[in-house]
């Protein structure tokens, strides 16, 4: 009776172990490295949309009446926007938690094109 107690014991902690390693978040490790800057890319911005996708948390950054909000999902007022058909550029120069500090920085070096081009391709990542 013994190594029975032992055995489900065993596996109820294995359960346990499997359920929180799923609901855990990335780490840094795991984050994309961008090839030119060999950093990681926590970020991505999307220029058409003035919003900020984060790869570490798994959620998207944008503003809804004035105010910035970050959810899994972009909002239905996108009209089912994409984000895999237009432009995302890498955002490789900050890692803090509200990356839309750096709004007005980011529109100026990367102004919406609806043709998904740069002016400055150097500066912006491919899809």
């Amino acid at each position: 009776m013994k190594p029975l107690k032992k055995l489900v014991l065993l596996l109820l902690l294995f359960t346990c172990y499997l359920s929180n390693a799923q609901d855990s978040k990335s780490d840094l490790s795991s984050l994309p490295i961008d090839s030119k800057t060999n950093r990681h890319i926590r970020y991505y911005y999307f220029p058409n949309l003035e919003a900020y996708f984060d790869n570490l948390e798994l959620v998207y950054h944008y503003k809804v009446n004035g105010q910035w909000e970050k959810a899994e999902d972009l909002p239905t007022n996108y009209g089912g926007y994409s984000i895999y058909n237009k432009v995302r550029v890498a955002i490789t120069d900050f890692d803090g938690d509200e990356p839309y500090q750096l709004l007005k920085t980011h529109k100026k070096m990367y102004p919406y094109n609806s043709k998904g081009r740069f002016t400055n391709q150097t500066d912006s990542a491919s899809n």
